[in-house]
């Protein structure tokens, strides 16, 4: 175990504004007084906070107490302890009024009428105490203790503005009148921060994410995480925990609010922690079963373990929820499961029913384990994992049980529980598994081998499948190949691809169904590419983007989308690739087929790239990182973050590019896909600061052209930089080959692109200032496509660099200003200063132009503005946009800074 650091952490992390607020409280004193109350759940921070304010009250008295509930039934008890360091000066006080006051805090009570005058009474006290210094009074969980000390501090509160006292309170729910600072979760970056800060050495990015998953960003639930940690799940090699510990101090705060709880409110909270579904109407009528109503929950809600609203019963973090499960004795358990059963009879609920009869059962139940398998297979979803292995554990047959269990894998792996579904494969040696079954479970081993673990091993165990399958099932074993050649891909042995398209040939039947066709052209087509005979590959690639196009459900899967986008790259059909890798990310979304999404939004991305929406790209990138890392896909993952690399490397963001390339490290193979796109983004970085042959020997190495070892494919993109870098360089030789490679690809494509850019590389391998160099750069510039701003900006660079240093600076500064200018539009600013320093070598001046602001942003940047300003809220535009509301904040902003606005008023009036 990871032994959690010892020392005092005094920055609260993810609470900036609340400790600003605190120290704005605490300096407008003497001057005046105020009050500021923090609302969270347990463990959001809000004791933190009050010590926090203890802390910078150097100047004040302090005076503190916090809720009981032991005290809950005692009035003014709170108030009591909160006041006894200053209640020898009541004898200051008007005779009423400290009369009054003793009274109430030594068990007299305050009549109803006089309640008013005992909140002067203290408002009075305060004042006198704060004579001599100004008085900060803190209430931890005020909400906790005796009703009247909450009302009276309340009142109290919110009459402070001439006084130099400051009351800092803490609850649940903030007392009415006073405005509450909701303490939210923390987000990623705040959530690994606490976590390095209490570990001897932070956890690798991919922990931090699930980690922070797991606590759902409460910060004593990342604390509770750190404390339970071991050095192997700190560094990646061992899964990390996927839930908090419920003995944490988080845990233990439940079960503490939990015990003070009524028995009646305990029973229907139990209702409520049983059924995920949360559904109001449910609970009501379950309750009433049981000779209850859902008014005994009201202590539960006050106490912070419940919230309940008109459309749905929430707990407020699963360590809350698992707490009442656990608390309660298994004859309770069980007889609220079957309250639950007995409530839930409609045709919509056979899912719910059918599992807390389960959860009921006290043994093997064959009928009952058919009638679990039949709901989970309708309902599917992430849930139906659950509902098949408890299908499994009522099975009374062990080679039936195992199938089942085979099938609850393959769901928790679709739904993205990489954990569970290893758990429950690793389970199948136990005992007798049938034929087809083992087949499958060895194809779904290969898949998370190939997104989680070692490549070689998902290509033996995928080539596995494929043999078993291919008797029994031949899309199932098509789709083994096409796995096991993604791995071979990302594994940098492409040259074994052709072992895959000749196996999948022997599969291939006349009259296969469109599903079936796609995935046999596909492999055919990338064996044929990378075996370098495009003539073969062009139709085989092509006829699986058109069946892709043509796909209809059930056939049109994530997968089957994302063969027919990657066949759309390799023939350079960019906007059919990004259709088909668009509509892969809206199935995977639909079905919650979270497996899937990395690997779409991969392909997205690469579409975008080719298209020249860089940041479009960044953002599938981004969005296909979180959801990898969410999902333990640590290889899918590491492309993402190569990626992203490269992408902010293309538009010299060096502090960007080298922080992702610290995110990749060591860890990929030498070979492998992570560690070529990271080699990619250093030569861009190294092409930029002038050092050509570093950037030269580092593309050159990417791949072997002609043994298909090596990343072939992502040399093939990055040839234009690798010639850009040895045209600086005396011998070229690597470049030529891989510019004929490029030449070959490009010309067997319907692409202009393809083509400008290899007329530009043709014209800078060319004598400098020859008439060969100057006709190469015009026909580039004629074949770049009116959309590809950023390539055909650096094409319009480089024709006037070349023009300029051969002392031709009229003619150069058409070009360059050109490329200024798309690049300022483009918002690529070491682009754009590029141009300026080659204008300025030239001899003309530059000014700024005011373009439309419409021209200024991205396609994807200019539709999120719209929507914002026709009114749309960032989580509306995101669900429109299927984007995270996260990529939306970061489209916002970057929209602002562009228009040079800080308003969505302002917004809207630029955009008319």
């Amino acid at each position: 175990m990871v032994t959690a650091s010892t020392v005092q952490i005094t920055v609260l992390r993810g609470r900036d504004e609340e400790c600003r607020a605190i120290r704005r409280l605490l300096g407008d004193l003497p001057d005046r007084g105020g009050a500021l109350v923090f609302e969270g759940e347990p463990g959001s921070g809000r004791s933190a906070l009050v010590g926090y304010a203890h802390r910078h009250a150097d100047r004040c008295a302090v005076l503190a107490s916090a809720g009981l509930a032991g005290e809950a039934a005692l009035p003014y008890a709170g108030l009591q302890r909160l006041l006894d360091p200053v209640l020898d000066r009541a004898d200051e006080l008007p005779g009423p009024q400290a009369r009054l006051l003793r009274r109430a805090l030594t068990g007299g009570g305050c009549p109803a009428q006089r309640r008013l005058a005992l909140g002067l009474a203290v408002l009075r006290l305060l004042a006198v105490a704060a004579r001599d210094r100004p008085l900060l009074c803190t209430m931890d969980d005020v909400d906790r203790g005796d009703l009247p000390t909450a009302q009276t501090l309340a009142f109290v509160a919110r009459r402070l503005r001439r006084l130099p006292v400051a009351v800092v309170l803490t609850a649940t729910v903030a007392p009415d009148g006073l405005p509450g600072h909701r303490l939210d979760p923390l987000d990623e970056r705040n959530s690994a921060t606490v976590l390095a800060d209490r570990l001897p050495h932070p956890p690798v990015p991919p922990v931090a994410v699930a980690l922070g998953a797991a606590a759902r960003g409460n910060p004593q639930a990342l604390v509770d995480l750190a404390a339970v940690l071991t050095p192997a799940q700190c560094r990646g090699d061992e899964p990390p925990p996927d839930a908090p510990p419920a003995d944490g101090a988080l845990g233990r705060a439940y079960r503490a609010r939990l015990d003070e709880l009524p028995a009646d409110t305990r029973g229907v909270l139990l209702l409520a922690a049983l059924d995920e579904d949360g559904d109001p109407e449910t609970l009501v009528r379950a309750a009433r079963a049981g000779g209850a109503t859902v008014a005994a929950l009201a202590p539960a809600e006050v106490a912070g373990l419940v919230r309940v609203d008109a459309h749905r019963v929430d707990f407020p973090h699963p360590v809350a929820r698992a707490v009442v499960v656990a608390a309660a004795p298994l004859a309770e358990r069980r007889a609220a499961h079957l309250r639950l059963a007995g409530v839930l009879d409609g045709p919509d609920h056979r899912l719910g029913r059918a599992l807390h009869l389960a959860a009921a059962a006290a043994g093997p139940d064959p009928a009952l384990a058919a009638e679990l398998e039949r709901a989970a297979v309708t309902a599917g979803g992430p849930r139906a994992s659950d509902v098949l292995e408890r299908a499994a554990e009522l099975t009374d047959d062990p080679a039936h049980a195992a199938a089942r269990r085979v099938d609850a894998a393959a769901y928790a792996w679709t739904a993205g529980s990489v954990r569970r579904a290893r758990r429950l494969l690793s389970g199948l040696a136990a005992g007798p598994v049938p034929a087809p079954a083992a087949a499958r479970a060895e194809l779904l081993r290969g898949e998370v081998e190939l997104r989680c673990g070692r490549t070689p091993t998902a290509v033996r165990t995928l080539l596995g499948a494929a043999d078993a399958l291919a008797a029994t099932d031949r899309p199932l074993a098509l789709a083994a190949l096409a796995r096991a050649g993604e791995a071979l891909c990302v594994g940098g042995e492409q040259y074994r691809y052709a072992d895959l398209a000749r196996r999948a040939r022997a599969l291939a039947r006349p009259g296969d169904p469109p599903a079936v066709e796609l995935t046999s052209a596909y492999l055919a087509g990338v064996a044929a590419t990378l075996n370098g005979d495009l003539h073969q590959a062009g139709p085989a690639l092509r006829r699986a983007v058109v069946l892709g196009g043509q796909l209809a459900d059930p056939a049109r899967t994530p997968a089957a989308l994302s063969w027919a986008a990657s066949a759309g790259l390799l023939v350079a059909v960019d906007g059919a690739a990004h259709r088909l890798a668009e509509h892969a990310v809206e199935v995977a979304h639909a079905r919650g087929e979270l497996s899937a999404l990395p690997r779409a939004l991969e392909l997205r991305a690469m579409a975008e790239y080719w298209l020249g929406r860089h940041e479009a790209a960044a953002d599938s990138s981004r969005e296909g990182l979180r959801v990898a890392r969410e999902t333990g896909q640590a290889n899918a993952a590491a492309v993402h973050v190569g990626l992203l690399a490269v992408l902010a490397a293309v538009r010299a963001d060096r502090e960007t590019c080298l922080g992702r390339l610290r995110e990749i490290g060591e860890g990929p193979a030498p070979h492998s896909r992570p560690r070529a796109l990271a080699q990619w983004a250093l030569a861009v970085l190294d092409l930029t600061d002038g050092r050509h042959a570093d950037a030269a020997t580092r593309l050159a190495a990417l791949a072997r052209p002609g043994t298909g070892r090596g990343q072939v494919l992502v040399q093939v993109m990055a040839t234009p930089y690798l010639v850009e870098a040895a045209a600086h360089l005396p011998h070229r030789p690597a470049a030529a080959a891989a510019l004929a490679l490029f030449d070959r690809w490009a010309s067997s494509t319907a692409s202009p692109s393809r083509r400008a850019l290899s007329a530009r590389c043709h014209a800078l391998l060319a004598p400098r200032g020859s008439a060969e160099a100057e006709e190469r750069f015009r026909a580039a510039l004629r074949l770049h496509p009116a959309d590809a701003g950023f390539e055909r900006a650096r094409t319009a660079l480089l024709f006037g660099r070349e023009l300029r240093r051969a002392r031709r600076p009229r003619d150069a500064r058409t070009h360059l200003h050109d490329a200024w200018e798309a690049f300022t539009l483009l918002g690529a600013d070491a682009w754009a200063d590029q141009a300026t320093a080659e204008l300025r070598a030239a001899g003309e001046s530059v000014a700024a132009p005011a373009p439309a602001a419409a021209h200024l942003l991205t396609g994807q940047q200019l539709r999120i503005a719209q929507l914002v300003a026709e009114g749309a809220t960032n989580r509306e535009v995101a669900a429109r946009m299927f984007l995270s509301t996260r990529t939306v904040d970061h489209h916002l902003r970057n929209i602002f800074h562009r228009l040079g606005i800080r308003s969505r008023t302002e917004l809207a009036r630029a955009l008319t």
